[in-house]
């Protein structure tokens, strides 16, 4: 099984952490579902910005 962590590329570290654990990423225009293993879901606004599979790496862009 291959989980995610997701990143938030436009907040400094650490606060750039979105949701760890992300087993399922869900994308309609710019809304952003994550769902981590436990089926905690998080909603945002953004846009992809990079996906790493092998090392479980999610970045996204997200303005506030």
């Amino acid at each position: 099984m291959c989980l995610a962590t997701v990143y938030n590329i436009s907040k400094p570290e650490p606060e750039s952490i979105v949701l760890e654990y992300v087993s399922r990423i869900d994308v309609n225009g710019t809304e952003i579902t994550l769902t981590d293993v436990m089926g905690e879901r998080k909603v945002v606004e953004g846009t992809i910005s990079m996906v790493d599979l092998t090392g479980g790496v999610v970045k996204i862009n997200c303005p506030e």
